[in-house]
């Protein structure tokens, strides 16, 4: 038996713009994080099909001294609850602290947290799909070498249709959905046809 039959199914997720209503400024209370229509659905659907998901989010906010850790866990304590409400979990949230001045290793798109999630679980990245709503992110994508999709429910949304062509035009590979429901059907179809190929070849 192959070993990747095994291996773990994971989604890597951008927080806000994709589960949560993007703001342009930082959620500095819990009240503030609102889950976009159905994203939390979405993510309960992953889970029920199999799929672990974890959150990579760059917060600056904490950086820059907007926000602080006991805010930020507020959050995603808030976050979890409203998920566990719609059958769904998360496995956990890697985030980047750091401000863009900082030149870490870390903040999207550089691939540091997606490195680090390979390592907690141990996967092969190319087998990973990753859920952006911003070029940065699917820039990140591509850095660590994992597969990339663009939503169209956070920042991307702002954008005209020829930017969003551009900014898959970078990333080549890239795949476009309208939301994250529209990925969560792509992904759940994909994965039916692909154990309906391997039935038949048995």
């Amino acid at each position: 038996m192959k070993p990747s039959l095994h291996a773990t199914k994971l989604v890597i997720l951008g927080r806000d713009g994709i589960l949560n209503e993007y703001r342009e400024g930082h959620v500095i209370d819990p009240a503030e994080w609102v889950p976009i229509p159905g994203a939390l659905e979405s993510v309960a659907r992953l889970n029920h099909a199999g799929w672990h998901t974890v959150v990579a989010t760059n917060q600056a906010g904490i950086g820059r001294g907007m926000i602080d850790m006991a805010v930020v866990n507020a959050v995603h304590a808030r976050m979890n609850q409203l998920l566990l409400v719609q059958g769904g979990r998360l496995d956990a949230v890697f985030f980047c602290p750091h401000t863009p001045e900082d030149d870490c290793d870390c903040r999207k798109p550089k691939p540091g947290m997606m490195l680090d999630i390979a390592r907690r679980y141990g996967l092969d990245l190319a087998q990973v799909p990753m859920v952006c709503d911003t070029l940065r992110d699917l820039l990140a994508a591509q850095a660590s070498g994992c597969e990339p999709h663009l939503v169209l429910s956070g920042r991307a949304a702002a954008a005209g249709d020829e930017q969003v062509r551009q900014m898959l035009g970078q990333v080549p590979g890239a795949r476009l959905h309208s939301d994250l429901g529209a990925f969560v059907d792509f992904l759940l179809q994909r994965e039916d046809n692909a154990d309906s190929s391997a039935g038949s070849l048995g």
